[in-house]
């Protein structure tokens, strides 16, 4: 945000701990963030922000942003999910630093660090399932209480950990924990654990290992073993801060510390962003995937036909907040109309098409008419558009009995046909349900660009395809996914029910003009008058299909005033 005194852009709060940090040398004068996911999942577009900002940062301050799985829960991980994390951060024009590192990595010296908290009398070993223990644990208001396990000599920690860790106890036999202070009112220092029993194989170390570290463990020391300087994090993990330095008061040495940093998530009106619930959808087939494009999911963006410049524009324009808000939805969508606008081609589409009789044109005879690909882009340049007698029109440009402000077309109105001429209808014919099949029209000659009627004005411009020329297309017309604001925040109903049941309509009679039969998975347009759209990955040479990006206009403001 710029200031009105100099013009320049006021800094966010963490943009103004890590200048005082550089201007006090700490930590060298580094700046050094992580991304660090979990692979239980595709990234939303919640990720996307923390993405932005960590990446962002790093190339800011001319620092590194590592890449790193928080691979500590093999039950839940996949490498699908590794893979696509990796596409979604590259799709947003961001590359980490070295290779991908993960939680997994080290393993072998968490371990190691645990023995040495055990040996120090900082850690113990809980016979307790984990059920007493987290009953135990009590309320901020009151202490909790003591496992019996607590003061177990060290030597029999270190026996029975090993032992954990050579797999020779069952799940939930036994953990092991931090031995910190159970009268804290941060319930987070009453001993947590630490190690949990897991016989689960790792997507990545295989058998390896018995036993896998709690994140809030694996976390600030990855952080250590990687050289990280700031360490962001969303609120939630704002309470866990002083566990993340207690944990690192036991290992590290010399003044290097990273610095836990929270901001606030992103919560975005009409959208759900739980993985949890996420996952549900896709289970229940609710959706059709994590790349549905009516998903929050930077995939389902992607296919829905979203660019990485828009998303990255959208995380600059919500900025960095100390305290949760909720975004509304429409400046995600208003972001990415603004790029699509700048770099769309304009191409002539009708999606319910009717027929139009041009009476007094030529039969057989073909014209091209140059148009121009954007207006919006000098360098677009123009396309030839073919032009013949019979072309379509959108059906609801028409209307027997057009009320005075319609523009359109209706019995003795005239239109621009864009890029060609003005029309004129003279009559029209309906099926025995009373639906129009065709409308009779003619033409005046001279209203073609450099005709002497050329600058004739009418009210209305239609966009048309010729007939004989025009190709046909499967068009999705995508919408919200839910019908209201904030669908997981009724506690008394399920966010489902508020699902729209209009969030998707598949039109199948498409007609478009003949230059979208080279269209190509993620080629973007801007269909006239219609909205942004995208052709889908489901396209083949046999079936064009296309998924409507947005609307030219934010409709949902004008249906919910």
């Amino acid at each position: 945000m710029e200031t009105p005194e100099t013009g320049k852009r006021s800094l966010n709060f963490i943009e103004a701990i890590i200048e005082e940090d550089l201007k006090n040398n700490k930590n060298e004068g580094r700046v050094h963030t992580r991304f660090p996911p979990e692979p239980n999942g595709y990234l939303h577009i919640g990720h996307a922000k923390s993405i932005c900002l960590n990446f962002g940062l790093a190339e800011q301050y001319n620092g590194l942003c590592n890449l790193r799985f928080d691979d500590t829960n093999p039950e839940k991980e996949e490498q699908e999910y590794v893979d696509s994390i990796m596409e979604d951060i590259r799709w947003l024009g961001f590359e980490w630093n070295e290779k991908p590192l993960y939680a997994s990595d080290y393993f072998d010296q968490l371990y190691e660090w645990a023995v040495k908290m055990i040996k120090r009398g900082k850690a113990y070993v809980d016979d307790q399932p984990q059920e007493l223990i987290a009953e135990q644990r009590g309320v901020p208001t009151r202490p909790g209480v003591e496992s019996p396990y607590r003061n177990r000599p060290v030597e029999e920690n270190l026996d029975l950990f090993e032992r954990m860790k050579n797999g020779e106890f069952p799940n939930g036999d036994r953990v092991l924990r931090a031995k910190i202070d159970m009268a804290s009112p941060n319930m987070h220092l009453r001993d947590p654990i630490m190690y949990r029993i897991l016989h689960e194989e790792h997507h990545r170390t295989g058998n390896k290992w018995c036993i896998y570290p709690m994140y809030d463990y694996a976390h600030g020391q990855s952080d250590y073993i990687e050289g990280i300087t700031h360490s962001l994090c969303t609120l939630e993990f704002e309470i866990h801060r002083p566990l993340y330095d207690w944990f690192l008061d036991q290992i590290a040495e010399g003044d290097y510390r990273p610095r836990q940093i929270e901001f606030a998530r992103l919560n975005l009106s009409y959208t759900v962003m739980s993985k949890r619930k996420l996952l549900q959808l896709v289970e229940e087939g609710l959706v059709s995937g994590w790349d549905d494009p009516r998903m929050p999911t930077i995939s389902g963006l992607r296919r829905r036909g979203f660019t990485p410049q828009s998303i990255r524009s959208f995380a600059d324009r919500i900025g960095i907040a100390k305290r949760d808000n909720v975004i509304d939805v429409g400046l995600l969508e208003f972001s990415v109309r603004e790029h699509l606008n700048q770099i769309a081609p304009r191409v002539f589409a009708v999606l319910d098409p009717v027929k139009v009789v041009i009476t007094n044109y030529p039969e057989g005879k073909t014209e091209e008419m140059e148009v121009d690909n954007n207006p919006e882009d000098p360098e677009a340049g123009k396309r030839k558009v073919p032009f013949s007698r019979e072309i379509f029109i959108e059906r609801n440009d028409f209307m027997e009995d057009p009320p005075r402000k319609f523009f359109r077309l209706g019995p003795g109105r005239e239109v621009r046909l864009k890029g060609a001429y003005i029309i004129k209808c003279e009559d029209y014919k309906k099926d025995e349900n009373g639906n129009i099949t065709e409308i009779y029209c003619t033409y005046d000659p001279e209203t073609r660009s450099g005709g002497s009627g050329a600058n004739r004005k009418v009210k209305g411009t239609l966009h048309w395809v010729s007939l004989p020329h025009a190709i046909e297309a499967e068009v999705r017309l995508y919408d919200r996914l839910f019908m209201d604001e904030d669908p997981a925040g009724h506690k008394d109903r399920d966010f489902r029910e508020f699902i729209n049941p209009d969030s998707l309509k598949i039109l199948t009679n498409c007609k478009l003009e003949p230059s979208l039969q080279s269209a190509r998975p993620d080629d973007k347009f801007q269909f006239q008058r219609l909205g942004y759209f995208c052709a889908d990955k489901d396209s083949t040479e046999e079936k064009l299909v296309f998924n409507r990006t947005v609307p030219l206009r934010d409709s949902w403001a004008k249906k919910n005033r």
